[in-house]
């Protein structure tokens, strides 16, 4: 049981090690040097105007976390795509290849239960208003 876990760990040792290396050595080696123009806020070439902590609408963070909800869909698109073969074999797979007469719908029908479970989603909170900037 060690023993498969051996890579891992042995990888994961070496980039913590690698990790605590190359901030000890940057540490070591460069030297601070502020001055006043080093220590002022940049982004992207605009001048501060504001104060960073100002508020921002809830609207902002609503659509932020609507990306992320459908950002995920791509995640769980991966792997059906990848099996999409064998989820659309009635039986398995002979020479990656499905036999004529077992083709079935299955992995294409699950797909298009969750894009509709999801299009209602989007429908839903299109209605509601949670996109709009106003």
């Amino acid at each position: 049981m060690e023993r498969t876990y051996l890579p891992v760990l042995l990888l994961v040792g070496f980039v913590v090690a690698n990790a605590v290396l190359i901030l000890g050595l940057a540490h070591l080696i460069t030297r601070p040097r502020p001055t006043p123009v080093k220590q002022q806020p940049y982004e992207s070439g605009i001048p501060v105007i504001a104060d960073a902590r100002e508020r921002f609408s809830v609207k902002f963070y609503m659509v932020a976390m609507l990306f992320i909800v459908f950002d995920i869909e791509t995640v769980f698109m991966i792997p059906w795509g990848a099996y999409f073969r064998q989820l659309s074999c009635a039986v398995p797979l002979v020479n990656g290849a499905c036999p004529a007469a077992s083709i079935s719908f299955f992995g294409l029908g699950e797909m298009l239960v969750f894009v509709a479970i999801l299009l209602a989603g989007y429908v839903y909170i299109w209605k509601k208003g949670a996109l709009q900037w106003d």
